[in-house]
């Protein structure tokens, strides 16, 4: 089934670029001819809409994107006020399953409760629902777009705390080739190259990327044990876009994707595994009758052996979760009166997925259960939204109808002989839900915009959450296969000032509420179940300012977020509680001097406050607080030299506390390199 899925992946890019040689052809041609066409092509989707200026949007500049401590795209993403992973690990030193991301402190149980997209497709995990974060390259971004709040456009569904958009680079940026080769105090290294070369009117971009090290000791110097194992890490990935017009007006753009991530944590053997195949094809029209069209195929799949932390011999091994995503939209912005942006279409996703695990003695080491468990969830949504000028106001609205499945949800477990233990067949079930949004942005003077929005949202729960138990010893958390969906309302308002040219403030103010809000909650000792609680209440303000003087800049932004969790019922012992992993500040400052081209000096300071590793606020996890270091210097041509160092001052980062077991993240980090022409 793999190799098949391979093969279509290639069939995908060799039909991407044969129009892409043939076109080539056709433009060498048409230069003899003395004619020489104004066809140009962007490898972009449609213009931004103007709602973007409506909602709490921020965008990251590719100046950002590849300037970080670590170089690592969830390093740049913490740069924007409220966004957070599920724990306070990166993606060398955490367990992929666990990298779910959010917005405004919404809480969660790694899974992500925002909508990430690059370049229009849907990136999550099929089974797990996290995002995998070593598959971005964050060199081969030319900008993302970050939309906090519920959303009710294109796959809509999922971005309950809100969206972030990932826009890929071009040659126009890249150059014919771009790359860097860097090496850190422990001898990890970190390689990547983009080949980008204009065909005609089109062009391609080959990239790729390859980390690998031996990590670093997450647990304390006081707790290990000869068991204790370093956090290495080894992942790859290599991508192949192509974009090609198809006439004047009409483009095509592909994508295929294939990575693999390994890592290690906590003991020996202790390993895990996700890997994943991709292919996307997107047809972009730009006439008067404009429209956004894709579709996309995912194949992924997750391995993990879990280590008894008191015996330190394997109790689990996940050997495999197959999982497949496919979907598509389409989007048309019809001609309509003047003022109006329309934009009307449908969504589909579809995600299927099995999870193949055996449970071992740890103390005989014996086979104990056979464990399978899986379902088919899908996703129909009809979208309709306008943006409407009026002078110097924008008033937007939209409304969504997604209809929701859950089917074929199994858990079955056999002992050695295969002898039923337990089982569980979930009903199938459906549901139609609507959302919608709504909100106006009042350009009040040339220095002073003023804008207000509402809106719901919802999320269907993930295969993960709703078949899969899990240890992490000494606590079980079971599955839940009768979750309802989440669904968010809340509204915001807020402002962007510009003061003097070189100042831009904004702040924004909202009051979130998920209902049914998906936890991992406590219900004995050492045994939580996924349950949807009443409700989860978040109020906060997020502020930003940017500072250009010259050659000095000043970036940062903040997040104050009181969030809690509103309990009835069997989770009445949560009223008032703080969602797990939920801190109530986070910002980031950066400063940056560029005194001339191909210059750059930057240091970022980071700080993380007060969270709680579980929903009984029992432990604590203590505020951290980085500074991380850039420096780019050029040599010679096309060639920079780089220096980078992570956590300068080496502050412990606790990442988790399960009854005082802790895990630290990353130590202080310095790394030196050679980037060529990014």
């Amino acid at each position: 089934m793999k190799n098949i899925f391979r093969l279509s992946v290639c069939a995908i890019a060799l039909t991407a670029c044969a129009p892409l040689l043939a076109q080539d052809e056709a433009y060498e041609e048409a230069q003899v001819d003395g004619y020489e066409p104004e066809i140009v092509v962007t490898g972009q989707g449609l213009e931004q809409a103007l709602s973007n200026i409506v909602y709490s949007t921020v965008t990251l500049e590719r100046e950002a994107i590849v300037s970080t401590g670590s170089g690592r795209i969830e390093d740049a993403l913490s740069n924007v006020a409220g966004f957070q992973q599920f724990r306070r690990s990166d993606s060398r030193s955490s367990n992929p399953s666990a990298q779910g991301v959010t917005l405004r402190a919404l809480g969660g149980n790694a899974t992500s409760r925002a909508l990430v997209l690059l370049d229009g497709v849907p990136i999550s995990d099929p089974f797990f629902g996290y995002i995998p974060l070593t598959s971005i390259a964050p060199e081969t971004l030319n900008s993302i777009r970050v939309t906090r709040g519920g959303g009710s456009g294109p796959f809509g569904s999922g971005a309950l705390a809100g969206t972030i958009e990932l826009e890929s680079a071009g040659p126009d940026t890249l150059g014919p080739f771009a790359g860097s080769v860097l090496i850190n105090d422990r001898a990890e290294t970190e390689a990547s190259a983009a080949v980008a070369q204009e065909l005609g009117a089109g062009f391609a971009v080959v990239s790729g990327r390859w980390d690998r090290g031996q990590g670093f000791f997450t647990t304390p110097d006081n707790q290990r044990v000869p068991a204790s194992a370093r956090a290495a890490f080894d992942s790859w990935q290599v991508g192949l876009r192509a974009v090609a017009p198809l006439s004047d007006t009409i483009e095509l753009q592909a994508r295929t994707s294939i990575f693999d991530d390994q890592r290690t944590l906590r003991f020996d053997g202790a390993n895990s595994t996700s890997e994943g195949q991709d292919a996307s094809l997107r047809i972009v029209g730009r006439g008067d009758w404009q429209f956004d069209a894709l579709a996309y195929v995912q194949a992924r799949n997750f391995s993990n052996v879990v280590i008894s932390s008191t015996r330190f011999v394997r109790v689990l091994d996940q050997r495999n979760t197959p999982s497949t995503g496919l979907g598509g939209k389409i989007e048309v912005r019809p001609p309509v009166a003047e003022g109006h942006d329309v934009r009307i279409g449908a969504d589909y996703r579809r995600s299927d997925g099995e999870l193949q695990e055996e449970a071992y003695s740890a103390f005989t080491g014996a086979l104990r259960e056979r464990r399978r468990a899986g379902g088919t969830n899908s996703n129909l949504g009809l979208f309709i939204e306008d943006d409407w000028s009026i002078g110097p106001i924008v008033v937007t609205g939209g409304l969504r109808a997604d209809h929701t499945r859950i089917q074929d949800g199994f858990f079955r477990a056999v002992d050695a002989n295969a002898v039923l233990v337990s089982e569980t067949v979930a009903p199938d079930r459906s549901d139609w839900a609507l959302s919608w949004r709504a909100g106006a942005s009042y350009y009040a003077t040339r220095r002073l915009d003023l804008r207000a929005a509402a809106y719901t949202g919802s999320r269907l729960p993930t295969l993960n959450e709703l078949y899969r138990p899990f240890v992490v010893f000494p606590v079980v958390t079971q599955a839940n296969a009768a979750l309802e969906n989440e669904r968010l309302t809340g509204f915001e308002i807020g402002l962007n000032w510009q003061p003097v040219n070189q100042v831009v403030l904004s702040l924004t103010a909202f009051d979130n509420e998920v209902e049914n809000a998906i936890a991992n909650v406590t219900i004995a000792p050492n045994l939580r179940q996924r349950q949807n609680l009443p409700a989860i209440d978040a109020q906060g303000i997020e502020g930003a300012i940017a500072i250009r003087s010259g050659q000095m800049s000043f970036d940062a932004s903040l997040a104050f977020t009181d969030a809690k969790v509103a309990g009835e019922g069997a989770s009445l012992l949560l009223d008032g509680n703080r969602p797990p992993q939920t801190p109530k500040f986070a910002g980031s400052a950066t400063v940056a001097w560029q005194p001339s081209d191909g210059w750059r000096v930057a240091g970022t300071l980071r700080h993380v406050g007060a969270q709680f590793e579980d929903d009984q606020e029992t432990d604590r996890l203590a505020p951290a607080t980085t500074i991380d270091l850039f420096v780019e210097a050029p040599l010679t041509g096309r060639f920079s030299l780089i220096a980078r160092a992570e956590n300068v001052f080496d502050d412990d980062i606790i990442t988790r506390n399960s009854g005082g077991a802790i895990d630290l993240g990353r130590p202080r980090t310095v790394w030196f390199g050679i980037r060529i022409g990014m």
